[in-house]
């Protein structure tokens, strides 16, 4: 029996195409508070991680990019709130691209 060996391409890059729709204005402000709502967890927990069990720790950590999705959050959620007095659909597109960084 011969063994035959191939040489499989090594995926470096990936897109994913995560919304691609039209939405009332309820329905996107839930979609989009919910993925801001997830970021500002991740990194509210690596802030806890870097700090956590270090006593001594001054707890200093660069709060920006938290700051910057709370505000990013509060933009949006004033946002939603016209198109849904004005009575209109939003159209959400959000692709993500992943590349292997070498």
């Amino acid at each position: 029996m011969k063994m035959v060996q191939t040489l499989e391409a090594v995926k470096t890059e990936q897109e994913i195409n995560l919304i691609d729709n039209v939405f009332t204005a309820s329905e996107a402000a839930t979609i989009i508070n919910d993925v801001l709502k997830v970021k500002i967890n991740f990194h509210k927990l690596k802030r806890l991680s870097i700090t956590e069990g270090n006593e001594k720790d001054a707890c200093e950590y660069d709060s920006g990019r938290i700051d910057e999705l709370l505000n990013e959050q509060q933009i949006a959620k004033d946002f939603f709130s016209q198109a849904r007095i004005k009575g209109k659909k939003l159209k959400i597109k959000s692709k993500i691209y992943i590349e292997i960084e070498e």
